[in-house]
């Protein structure tokens, strides 16, 4: 193959590759997300009803109070059990478009269960974590976070 010959296929590969999502039929890759309210949320990603959360201080949400950047907010979550007991984590911003913010599940190792991240949150709001233990309990706590533009509270 010379090098005409490559760059053509080089060239029509792109091309197909840019134009194919258009050809698509509609299906869930391509539907537009919609927004959801908290409680829709957590049916979706944990299959119960929010009444179903119960308050603990055996997890503990470590973030600040006022965020300077909505974009990049330092959350961690640390859940006060041994990391076998404890199946998943999962973080929640009430008022996203999508709350459903992250979640991690755990494989029994050692270790704590414990994560650090950053998440974005649009507005000011409470932030919810949440744990789901290997008993069937799903513990939760809350923080509120005000978000301020350019750091000026």
């Amino acid at each position: 193959m010379n090098r005409r010959g490559f760059l053509k296929s080089v060239a029509l590969t792109g091309a197909v590759i840019a134009v194919s999502p258009k050809f698509m039929p509609a299906g869930e890759a391509n539907a537009k997300p919609q927004k959801m309210s908290y409680e829709e949320a957590v049916k979706k990603v944990l299959g119960v009803d929010v009444s179903k959360l119960e308050e603990s201080s055996e997890i503990k949400l470590t973030a600040p109070s006022i965020a300077e950047n909505g974009a990049v907010v330092p959350v961690k979550v640390e859940v006060k059990q041994p990391i076998e007991n404890v199946e998943s984590i999962h973080i929640f911003a009430k008022k996203n478009f999508n709350p459903h913010t992250l979640s991690m599940f755990l494989s029994p190792a050692n270790g704590k269960a414990y994560l650090g991240t950053r998440i974005r949150l649009a507005k000011t709001m409470p932030v919810v974590a949440v744990a789901v233990l290997k008993d069937g309990r799903i513990i939760k706590t809350e923080k509120p976070i005000k978000v301020t533009i350019g750091g000026c509270g």
